[in-house]
């Protein structure tokens, strides 16, 4: 039995009969069919979310949905796992006895369905009833469609006064993940932290020129940085106002910072590692940078190069791998943005706490180390590396700086400091780091504050 007077308990373990007839075709299954099968691809199989939701070479069953339902199925996966914590203990209180384990496929029927009813704009009778079709069709979990229609009305019935209670306890990350934000942050920046991953995030721009006028023109926000900011909004951001003429370009306000720590770099050659999709890149050929853009990925590569022809920027384009890549000249100053967990990045993309874990992060931390062992190789004498990366684990971070500056000589600090460049003020340590945070810059609602969670870095080749 469920908890609270549901009618089903796990059911008992008698199989359907094998001539059990299909149920009728409803409106809105297939986005919740898919939704459960790509839940299941990045919970157990440990799938970015990115990948399997992509138009081109996404998941078959999302790529067999109309448009309309792409766009449900899609926001249905991210509520699922923005608030899978708060989901799984709502469910949890509704059962009497845990479900077996081999029963994952009746999870993500039940968090689908629990996302819907909790925190989507969809009638409760309608997800209940859409749940329950879908344990039906689906031979692993139609023994339990009883139990999903008790649980989910259960949900409905009492979500006002459960609600509350769960998000207050912050359940919404793994504990693995958690630890590290409290070790690092402490319990209360951590929250604060937590808490803006439950947001979707805003739409940043970097702007070519005339931000005021840009800022009119779409009815965005300028922030201290000067980039603008737009709330969540139903316009496609091809269909918004400069894009064609390229006057702009969709880039985290946070992600803009590692650029500005070059200071006014105009006519130097400088090359922008790990380039792709080309954000930093463009930052550093619209201020006149003689800019060399290196990736291993030819797939990422053709977006970034598709990205300077909209804006009318120029780079040379190298397809290499970053740790043999010798160039013909050394550069004036290299910008090392590395591969890392991505979770400064959890607000724009839910899944990474649930795909990625300790062991990953041990892996990127050392790829790290030798990727910034070969990249001040590149630098001309006197010339500056800045070390970024959009993680916010110190051992990605502050830490793998101080070590790899201690272990290479041939590099001076270079401390950042906080007025020298707009915006940063405020995000600049004592030992010279930059360093952002989701929970940081609170403004007037939710939608419109934090950024990505970034660290950056500065050295200098001694001559």
């Amino acid at each position: 039995m469920t908890k609270g007077g549901g009618q089903a308990s796990a059911p008992r373990q008698a199989k359907p009969p094998r001539s059990a007839p299909a149920e009728p075709a409803l409106p809105g299954l297939p986005a919740r069919q898919a939704a459960a099968r790509l839940l299941a691809a990045v919970v157990d199989a440990k799938t970015p979310l990115d990948g399997l939701t992509d138009d081109a070479h996404g998941h078959p069953h999302y790529l067999a949905l109309e448009p309309r339902d792409r766009a449900l199925c899609r926001a249905i996966l991210r509520t699922a796992l923005r608030f899978r914590g708060t989901i799984a203990h709502l469910i949890d209180a509704r059962l009497e006895r845990p479900l077996p384990p081999n029963a994952s496929a009746l999870h993500h029927v039940l968090h689908i369905g629990a996302a819907q009813i909790l925190f989507l704009d969809v009638p409760d009778h309608a997800a209940v009833s859409l749940a329950v079709a879908q344990a039906k069709a689906d031979p692993r979990a139609r023994r339990f469609s009883g139990l999903v229609n008790a649980v989910l009305r259960g949900l409905s019935r009492e979500k006002d006064s459960l609600l509350p209670q769960a998000l207050a306890k912050r359940l919404d990350a793994p504990n693995w993940f958690r630890e590290r934000l409290e070790n690092a942050y402490g319990a209360d920046k951590a929250g604060k932290i937590l808490d803006m991953h439950r947001h979707e995030p805003p739409l940043d721009l970097t702007v070519r020129s005339e931000p005021e006028a840009w800022a009119e023109k779409l009815g965005a926000h300028p922030l201290p940085n000067g980039s603008l900011r737009l709330g969540r909004q139903g316009t496609a951001v091809p269909d918004l106002p400069g894009f064609s003429e390229g006057a702009w370009w969709v880039q985290d306000a946070a992600a803009s910072f590692p650029v500005r720590l070059f200071g006014s770099a105009a006519g130097l050659r400088v090359a922008d590692l790990c380039a792709a999709p080309g954000g930093k890149t463009a930052q550093l050929a619209a201020a006149g940078v003689y800019v060399t853009a290196v990736d291993a990925s030819r797939s990422r590569l053709k977006r970034l190069a598709g990205n300077l022809a909209r804006l009318g920027l120029s780079a040379e384009i190298v397809e290499a791998d970053l740790l043999t890549w010798e160039p013909a000249e050394k550069f004036d100053a290299v910008l090392l943005d590395a591969p890392c967990s991505s979770t400064g990045t959890v607000r724009r993309h839910p899944d990474v706490p649930w795909t990625k874990g300790p062991a990953d992060v041990e892996k990127l931390v050392a790829l790290q180390r030798r990727l910034l062992d070969w990249a001040w190789r590149l630098l001309k004498p006197g010339g500056k590396l800045v070390f970024s990366n959009c993680s916010l684990l110190p051992e990605e971070g502050e830490a793998l700086w101080r070590e790899f500056l201690a272990q290479t000589p041939e590099l001076t600090p270079d401390p950042i400091q906080g007025d020298e460049a707009p915006g940063i003020d405020g995000f600049v340590s004592a030992e010279g780091f930059l360093r952002t945070t989701p929970g940081d810059w609170r403004f007037e609602s939710p939608s419109l504050s934090g950024l990505d969670g970034f660290f950056a870095a500065r050295a200098v080749r001694r001559p």
